[in-house]
């Protein structure tokens, strides 16, 4: 595994005061946000993981029913081009291929008796499929 930082860039949403504020200022340097509720689920699943070397790394990939398909997983890496972000503690890696679809992007955490898990408000998406799994 070859890992490269040269042309990773990293910024730090904790220096924005606000909610709002943090969203617009993240979303501008790194394409995507994540919410308080996501960086605490991420922070404690990472923590269960008992490695301090994780980030959550989010990638978009062809599949899916409408073309394109979200994934959310743990990541030890650092490879060209990546963009780097901190919530709360968390670094969240977006690569340079699907940064272009994430741009604005809020990534948030339910739990709710209806349902519970990670969610994501992209608006890039001019569609999506009724799983809600994929986009386009």
């Amino acid at each position: 595994m070859t890992t490269s930082t040269e042309t990773t860039e990293t910024v730090s949403a904790e220096a924005v005061s606000t909610e709002a504020a943090t969203t617009d200022a993240a979303s501008t340097l790194t394409g995507v946000v994540l919410s308080d509720p996501a960086a605490a689920k991420v922070k404690a699943l990472i923590d269960q993981e008992g490695r301090d070397d994780l980030r959550l790394r989010i990638a978009v990939q062809p599949g899916g029913c409408s073309g394109l398909r979200y994934q959310l997983f743990f990541d030890e890496r650092a490879l060209d081009g990546d963009v780097v972000a901190d919530f709360s503690g968390v670094q969240v890696v977006t690569d340079r291929m699907s940064a272009p679809y994430l741009g604005g992007a809020v990534i948030d955490f339910v739990d709710t008796i209806e349902k519970q898990g990670f969610t994501i408000d992209n608006p890039n998406a001019q569609g999506s499929c009724a799983c809600g799994d994929s986009f386009n």
